[in-house]
């Protein structure tokens, strides 16, 4: 209960986005992400981790992809993050999350 209550607390404020810019859908799949924006027009694409010796200099090892997510800078967005198979981890190695 001591570490419950605080927690709680703070799940609900991180959940409550009023208004949000754009919503992103990322869904896992085995070995790639597919995601979906679909406040405007329904745009999809798929994102495929770059194999290690094709890697460039300053690439992230075993993060980076042939196509990223690009989303507005200084706004707020609504990630729903789900997968289609098995559980996934998704992060954002720039910014440490």
């Amino acid at each position: 209960i001591f570490i419950a209550l605080p927690s709680l607390r703070l799940l609900y404020l991180l959940d409550e986005i009023n208004n949000p810019m754009i919503t992103v859908k990322s869904i896992g799949h085995q070995w790639y992400w597919s995601y979906e924006y679909n406040d405007f027009e329904i745009v999809e694409f798929d994102s495929y981790m770059i194999p290690m010796n094709e890697n460039k200099m300053f690439d992230f090892r075993l993060l980076d992809v042939d196509n990223r997510m690009v989303i507005p800078y200084n706004s707020q967005i609504r990630m729903i993050v789900t997968a289609a198979d098995v559980l996934h981890s998704w992060t954002i190695p720039s910014i440490s999350v």
